[in-house]
């Protein structure tokens, strides 16, 4: 490791351009307008948000380079798709498993780098990465025409004025090594001498000059940084910074990395990502309707926005596509509707959390794919495609199956003066910043660690007793939460001993000892376990709940008659006998479970169908093939661009 780096830059600062947004937004082509690489960053399964923003940024005159994470195989293959079918798009022949704050995210970086220079057919003239959770807030021409006047800066964000704050926060004084997707601390160590560290943003917009001296120049400064960053957490939200600043380039460096960012620093800052680096982490949060007047009011040249999840919300990413390009038109379909694919058949096994609980026990078999299904910004359910005999014909078609979750919470007796209680759910994966279960439908089986969150009206401050309730009515938990007056959520994850018993889970909420609300939840068998289906051993260690009826060191048995909440000696005993279940039992046991909390809403035909009143899924306004074209790609007209 370095201790000493020579100083090329011979100044200190950054070079602020003060424009004037009137005059550098006007679309007017420059003579010899530049040329951008976007490099595409891009994992999970949103492959539609992910063709959006392509839809959104695609110009005949610029490049696409798209990295797709190691781990993110359905995705990868639609980007294959996308890019066959332009030939300005190229995805990249390897692939990384790339984390959070990780040395390999730089890695990454500088072997793009390395790629696009190496491309002879491919001219460009500035470097700009993005995400899927990016998406653009002014057009490819104002771009343009702004790079092209200023076509020797790099714009990069800088952290601000405080450089020993800004080492301690990010760790730079201590020592990482990344291993099985993990940020190991090694260590403390020093900062290099003679080098003036900076960093910020890990977003910018580099110039074709600066990346070459970055991937071709063996100097002391260069060389010396790139073996110091491997070892570092968060890279390349400092190293581009550090060289550029200390290098040559230095008077090119521009403090604006040309996007707005949603930190929401009291939500988003609570000690993230501990599970994949022993450090503290903190994410932006997602743009709702309400903050397009920020994209539009912004005093300095800003070109990219983020983050953006249809997922989470989508009216925004609508409600910019008609500031960008205008109105789609009236009428045309699918404009409220989003589909993110959570199961492909050639994944092998599903990637939902808890994959024996997808909704396929409706007589379906095992599904083809299944896709979540949002409409104005509200999860409707699961789209499962699967195979099923018609039996008029005997011939194997292939439907999908739309199924969605029932109303599991409801009030019961509150008193006219406690109104504040607005709603209660329990899930798994609940994200305090974005303020939803990110397990969509909240699949749980056994070895699942749920979430009860509760969500407020404004009010003066109020306690409340919150009780779980298992399948035999033994009383897992309870425990009080105090609401302050301005509390808008509350979430807590009770640390129960696990299996949890499957069934009808109960939770109940009070107030002065009386009921105000419940809310259910359903912990569903296995059926497989290791991928094989599920040995009665391995059935009884995992449905009987846990060892001794006792969820926690405490037992609760006393307010089982405090609370009304009768042990019937039956219940106990059917649900041993549940617990032995395997084979065909078992599926009928899933089957009467999943269908006190799923209804089966709608099914659609695929392909051809023998019963004549079969809907064509074509032409179903739900179904994850009907028409989309917020994400559709098509040729790109006489202008270059398909949007």
């Amino acid at each position: 490791m370095p201790d000493k780096v020579s100083r090329y830059c011979p100044v200190e600062g950054k070079v602020n351009i003060n424009v004037h947004w009137e005059e550098d937004s006007m679309e007017t082509v420059p003579a010899v307008p530049v040329r951008i690489a976007f490099m595409l960053v891009v994992h999970g399964r949103a492959s539609r948000q992910v063709q959006r923003l392509f839809k959104a940024i695609y110009h005949t005159s610029h490049f696409y380079y798209i990295h797709v994470d190691q781990r993110s195989n359905y995705l990868h293959r639609q980007m294959v798709a996308l890019a066959h079918q332009y030939p300005n798009v190229r995805v990249t022949p390897w692939r990384m498993s790339t984390i959070w704050g990780g040395a390999s995210l730089l890695t990454m970086y500088l072997q793009s780098m390395r790629d696009l220079l190496a491309m002879r057919d491919w001219s460009w003239d500035f470097f700009i990465n993005l995400s899927a959770a990016d998406y653009p807030i002014r057009t490819n021409d104002q771009l343009v025409a702004f790079l092209s006047k200023y076509r020797d800066m790099n714009f990069i964000k800088s952290h601000g004025r405080d450089n020993a704050r800004f080492i301690r926060k990010q760790g730079l004084d201590r020592l990482f090594y990344e291993c099985d997707t993990h940020m190991w601390r090694l260590g403390d160590r020093k900062i290099p001498e003679g080098v003036s560290v900076d960093g910020g943003s890990d977003w910018f917009l580099l110039n074709r000059m600066f990346v070459e001296y970055v991937i071709n120049s063996q100097d002391d400064l260069v060389t010396n940084m790139k073996r110091f960053y491997a070892y570092t957490l968060l890279p390349a939200e400092s190293f581009f910074h550090t060289v550029l600043e200390n290098s040559p380039h230095c008077e090119s460096m521009v403090d604006n990395n040309l996007r707005i960012t949603n930190w929401n620093r009291k939500l988003g800052c609570k000690c993230q990502y501990k599970h994949i680096v022993d450090w503290c982490g903190c994410s932006p949060n997602d743009f709702k309707p309400s903050d397009l007047p920020r994209f539009q009011q912004t005093t300095r040249p800003t070109f990219f926005a983020r983050k953006f999840e249809a997922s989470v919300n989508q009216e925004i990413v609508n409600q910019l596509d008609f500031f960008l390009f205008g109105s789609l038109p009236q009428g045309t379909l699918g404009l409220q509707a989003y589909w993110e694919n959570v199961f492909d058949e050639a994944d092998g096994v599903p990637a939902t959390q808890s994959p024996e609980a997808m909704p396929k026990y409706f007589g379906m078999g095992h599904p083809v794919s299944v896709h979540i299904y949002f409409l104005s910004d509200q999860f409707q359910g699961y789209l499962v495609r699967h195979h099923a005999t018609n039996l008029a014909t005997s011939k194997l078609e292939t439907l999908e199956t739309w199924v969605m979750p029932k109303q599991l919470f409801k009030f019961t007796s509150p008193p006219k003066t406690f109104n504040r209680l607005q709603f209660a759910e329990i899930g798994t994966d609940w994200d305090a910043k974005e303020r939803i279960f990110r397990n969509f439908g909240n699949l749980m089986g056994p070895m699942d660690k749920p979430v009860a969150m509760q969500k407020w009206g404004k009010g003066s401050n109020v306690t409340v007793t919150v009780v779980w309730i298992d399948p035999t009515n033994v009383i897992a938990t309870t425990y009080d939460i105090l609401i302050d007056g301005s509390a808008e959520f509350t979430h807590y994850k009770p640390t129960l001993n696990l299996p949890l018993r499957p069934g009808m889970w109960t939770v109940r909420i009070l107030h002065r000892w009386n009921p105000v609300a419940e809310t259910h939840f359903l912990i569903t068998p296995l059926t497989h376990h290791k991928h094989l289906p599920i040995r009665q051993e391995d059935a009884l260690r995992t449905h009987n709940g846990p060892s001794k009826n006792s969820y926690m060191e405490q037992s609760f048995h006393g307010l089982n008659p405090i609370l009304n909440i009768p042990v019937h000696l039956g219940q106990v005993e059917a649900a041993e006998q549940n617990a032995a279940l395997t084979g065909a039992e078992l599926e009928r046991w899933v089957d009467s479970l999943v269908g006190d909390v799923w209804s089966a809403m709608d099914v659609c035909s695929v392909g051809p169908s023998g019963c004549p009143v079969m809907q064509s899924c074509r032409e179903t306004v739900w179904s994850s093939l009907s028409p989309d074209p917020k994400s559709q790609l098509s040729s790109p007209r006489s202008n270059g661009r398909i949007r």
